[in-house]
């Protein structure tokens, strides 16, 4: 689902996007196959640029250096890779990619690593423990593959670091803490994780908000994961892991508290900083931490009858895709925001904090009935194209020692891409890669018959 926030949104068609075609190469893919893929990513260490290309035929990499020459490629066979899907990659110390080729229920991951030397692979297979753990989250972080898993019947989490052609194993054991719902009864770690289902938040980048809108998420840094959890409307549990140690320490913090009951509640992790955000039909209250003193750097309170004086563009609202409306006055967006899914962003660059706070619903507007379980209850077609969203929300920008500005939001490159990908209907099996300080979007151009990679910056051009 590709959700589009910003303000620039609006006057989209008088804008200039500002993008440049990079590179590209020859290819030809068949428009409509399921079997197409491709990755583009980026060795941290060499910088060097990657492209995995699999089309129905071979699998083709593409290595180009830290300007975007292309300097060597190959072509393999699709031999172990048949009915399985791209879900990580990693480089070892030599510089060479390692894939990750997930089966469809991911309980078996083939392991290929890709040698330019002499142009061949070598695979493994690694056997993921499904009856006994449930995937969570996978991501990359230091040049290596890592995914992130539940214990089912232990209060767990399971860390597996692929890189140099091994996997390491972490365990992070919960059972010491005491976890409590919006009743304060007691519930335990796998209440939580069956019910709030973890998102991995993109450090340095903007997160949309049907992400942040989770209740539970994870940061992974270089050297630590932090987990929050907003299941309790009143609090937000901060677990800061130690990748080393395995130590685990748990924070928390108060949300704003209300005159009335808080309807929803939800917190962002960014730079050692809690941003905490709670509503009610009535108010709206919206708190910055410092996690090392646990003070409140900042503190705002408006209620219903209030203007939001620190926001830098309308109250919007948004149905799916389309072109957001403006709401009236802050009542109306209260009304709908107490109702929906609360979330907050926060994106940081050399000079501001660029903060989306709103929420989101999803709903299904026509029940189509595919499944029902061993009771007999059905369930809806999630996949049959039923499923739609509302969202409320505005974008505010504070300077660094977070003081409100009278700045407009310029255009983000990841909310131009989109932009670009759904007006330009020959972009086909499209990629994503920050690279230095601009993004790279790749794509399969089914016009021109090439891989294309296209340069967005942040900002009008």
């Amino acid at each position: 689902m590709k959700q589009i926030f910003l303000l620039f949104n609006i006057f989209f068609s008088t804008v200039l996007l500002s993008q440049t075609i990079l590179t590209s190469y020859p290819l030809s893919l068949t428009k409509n196959s399921e079997a197409n893929t491709i990755l583009t990513a980026e060795n941290e260490v060499t910088h060097d640029v990657f492209a995995f290309i699999r089309s129905a035929e071979n699998f083709k990499i593409l290595r180009y250096n830290s300007a975007l020459f292309l300097t060597d490629e190959m072509s393999v066979s699709n031999k172990y890779t048949e009915d399985r899907t791209l879900t990580g990659f990693s480089f070892s110390d030599d510089g060479n990619p390692t894939l990750y080729w997930s089966s469809q229920r991911g309980e078996s991951i083939i392991i290929i690593k890709y040698y330019f030397e002499d142009k061949s692979s070598k695979a493994l297979q690694f056997s993921f423990p499904s009856t006994l753990q449930t995937i969570r989250a996978e991501y990359q972080n230091n040049n290596s593959f890592n995914l992130l898993a539940q214990d089912v019947s232990e209060p767990k989490l399971i860390l597996y670091v692929f890189k140099n052609g091994a996997a390491e194993q972490k365990i992070f054991d919960f059972s010491p803490f005491v976890f409590r719902d919006k009743k304060t009864q007691q519930e335990t770690f796998s209440q939580i994780l069956r019910d709030n289902q973890i998102e991995k938040m993109d450090m340095g980048e903007y997160n949309p908000l049907y992400k942040v809108s989770s209740k539970t998420k994870i940061y992974p840094l270089k050297d630590r994961i932090i987990l929050t959890l907003d299941h309790n409307p009143r609090k937000t549990q901060l677990f800061d892991i130690n990748l080393a140690t395995l130590d685990i320490q748990e924070k928390n913090y108060t949300q704003p508290a209300s005159e009335k009951a808080v309807k929803s509640s939800n917190s962002f992790y960014q730079d050692n900083t809690l941003f905490q955000v709670s509503a009610n039909q009535n108010e709206f209250l919206f708190d910055i931490k410092n996690l090392t003193s646990g003070e409140t750097v900042k503190s705002m309170r408006v209620s219903k009858k209030d203007t939001i004086r620190f926001k830098n563009s309308p109250l919007l609202y948004q149905k799916d895709n389309a072109k957001p409306k403006e709401l009236k006055n802050t009542a109306r967006f209260l009304q709908q925001l107490a109702v929906s899914n609360i979330g907050l962003s926060v994106f940081k660059n050399k000079k501001n904090l660029y903060i989306t706070i709103g929420g989101i619903n999803e709903y299904y507007n026509t029940w189509s009935y595919n499944s029902a379980d061993e009771f007999g209850n059905f369930y809806p077609d999630i996949d049959g194209g039923n499923v739609h969203s509302e969202s409320v929300f505005f974008e505010s920008i504070l300077n660094k020692k977070f003081e409100t500005t009278t700045e407009l939001q310029q255009p983000l490159a990841k909310d131009k891409i989109y932009y670009f990908i759904d007006n330009h209907e020959e972009v086909n099996f499209e990629s994503i890669l920050k690279f230095k300080n601009y993004y790279i979007l790749s794509y399969y151009d089914s016009l021109a018959k090439q891989y294309v990679m296209r340069k967005f910056i942040d900002g009008y051009n």
